[in-house]
Parts: C-alpha cells; sequence; structure tokens
C-alpha cells in the first residue's frame, strides 16, 4: 500500500511519466470525460517547483499547459456538441456519473458562461463544463474567449505558483507533499460550499 501510494505522488508521477505525461494530464482533465480522475492542481504546481530545480524547463512546461489546457477543453466542447446528448442520457459506470453533470448545471446556473473561466479552479466541473457548454450551444466564439483566459490564468498560474515558490524557499521540497494536500483541500472548497448550499435549498 505504501509504495503504492508513494508513485502516485505528485513528484514520482512526473518523474515516471516525464513532460508528455504532465501535457497529457492537463488535456485529459481539461475535456475528456473521464479526466477528472487526474490531479491536475498538484502535478502543474509540483512541475513548476522541479523547474525551479532546474529539473524540468519553465519555457516549455508553461507553454506546452497553456495549450494542452486550451486544447483539451476545445475538444470537451465538440464533443459534448457532437456526442454528448447520448452519453448523458446513459446509466452510471464506472468512468461517468450523474451527479457530476448535475454539479456542472448547478455551477453553469450559478455563473452563466463564466464557468468555462471558473471551472478551470474547481475539480470535476472543469472536465465537464466544456462538454456542457457543447451540449448546450454555447458559442464557440464566445466558449474560446473564456477558454484561453481560463487556461492560461489555471495552467500558468498553478505553475508559476510552484515555481517563485520553489526559488524562493530554500528547502521546500520537504514540505511539497503537505503543500499539495492542501492545494488539493482548497481547489475542493468550492464543491463543498455549493453542495452545502443545495443542502440548505433542499430543506
Amino acid at each position: 500500500m505504501h509504495s503504492l501510494l508513494a508513485l502516485l505522488e505528485p513528484v514520482t508521477l512526473i518523474k515516471t511519466l516525464g513532460v508528455a505525461g504532465l501535457f497529457f494530464a492537463v488535456f485529459a482533465e481539461s475535456g475528456l470525460f473521464f479526466g477528472f480522475f487526474f490531479p491536475g492542481d498538484s502535478l502543474l504546481f509540483t512541475a513548476g517547483f522541479l523547474a525551479s530545480q532546474g529539473i524540468l524547463n519553465i519555457t516549455v512546461i508553461v507553454i506546452g499547459s497553456f495549450l494542452c489546457a486550451v486544447i483539451g477543453d476545445s475538444v470537451g466542447y465538440w464533443f459534448g456538441r457532437e456526442v454528448g446528448p447520448k452519453i448523458f442520457h446513459k446509466e452510471n459506470s464506472f468512468f461517468f456519473n450523474k451527479r457530476y453533470i448535475d454539479r456542472t448545471k448547478d455551477f453553469y446556473a450559478k455563473y452563466g458562461n463564466k464557468t468555462i473561466f471558473l471551472a478551470r479552479f474547481v475539480p470535476i466541473v472543469r472536465t465537464f463544463a466544456p462538454i456542457l457548454a457543447g451540449v448546450g450551444g454555447m458559442s464557440y466564439r464566445a466558449f474560446l474567449s473564456y477558454n484561453v483566459a481560463g487556461g492560461f490564468a489555471w495552467s500558468v498560474g498553478v505553475l508559476l505558483a510552484g515555481f517563485f515558490l520553489g526559488k524562493a524557499i530554500p528547502g521546500i521540497d520537504g514540505y511539497l507533499l503537505p503543500i499539495v494536500l492542501v492545494i488539493i483541500a482548497v481547489s475542493f472548497i468550492p464543491i463543498v460550499l455549493e453542495m452545502a448550499g443545495a443542502r440548505r435549498k433542499g430543506k
């Protein structure tokens, strides 16, 4: 069990899968309906930290992650537009749960088109938001503007946070795992708040 958890640590994942693995994770989590499994926030932060230690090239991962985030969202949009309705009528499965769709619809109801930008910072929602935008027939021109802005703020912002903290704080690698856990916990706060609000309304 301990060895399995070690393999799932962001540093180990990136060192094992390399830059290509990082790019695929960002791409998949941004728009493939099974991509919510990937820990995008922690991987990006860790990649930024590794770049600060000279292990990765910060320019390469910033440009690559940004492009993969934007392209992934666009793929999700077109997937939703072409085949989304057929999938959303299926029963729950290992890769698909209707609760994720309901959660994303609630997010859309609250934030409108801005969801494409804001969802970047919310796990699970960021995977299904572009798909639902396609299903709902959102204008691709409007979608793309939010997609580019959100993809930049999320991917570049989290990468640079890891990079500059790694540069500024000596020995931060000893606290990397707790920092990553905090990032994961914070990223789930919006979901917890949404669920709590929904329960209060249901009473």
